[in-house]
């Protein structure tokens, strides 16, 4: 795919999207993960709205969750037609994650290890000669995966990573 390099100035987020194959485990992850219930919830069967997607038909479950700066977490069990996990490992391109801000990193990181969250490595503290600009050094990370393999972070930014 060739695109243009005029500028197209999309600049806010609204929601992001996750797919998941148990709406009901996937609402209860992600309600104990950011202390919010469902604002909407809902189901849709159309053809075209599947069309749009590349989809020969949408027939689907959504949950949405609202985030403080009122990014939506949608959430969406597709019934038709049913998809395979993608196991969306880091480093394989077109996999991505979604990540939320902390302010007291320790605290966080250590309820969540209490309530059984499983951590995919340590958590880190971005230092001298890893990661450039110098403003993020002291940024600090640790990654998690939902219930259907989405990669999940949480961050408390310093300097360049904190605007």
């Amino acid at each position: 795919m060739t695109v243009s390099s005029t500028p197209i100035n999309l600049t806010r987020a609204a929601h992001v999207g996750i797919s998941v194959s148990d709406l009901d485990a996937s609402i209860a992850f992600y309600t104990a993960l950011t202390g919010r219930p469902p604002v909407a919830e809902g189901t849709m069967h159309s053809v075209p709205f599947g069309l749009s997607q590349g989809l020969p038909v949408a027939r689907l479950r959504y949950a949405t969750i609202n985030l403080d700066n009122s990014l939506g977490i949608d959430l969406i069990q597709f019934q038709e037609p049913v998809g395979e996990r993608t196991n969306g490992v880091a480093n394989r391109p077109g996999s991505m994650h979604l990540c939320l801000r902390v302010d007291d990193f320790d605290a966080v990181h250590r309820r969540m290890k209490e309530a059984g969250y499983d951590f995919l490595g340590d958590d880190y503290t971005f230092v001298a000669g890893e990661v450039t600009p110098e403003a993020a050094l002291g940024t600090r990370v640790a990654y998690f995966n939902d219930p259907d393999g989405t990669n999940l972070e949480i961050i408390k930014p310093e300097g360049g990573f904190a605007s």
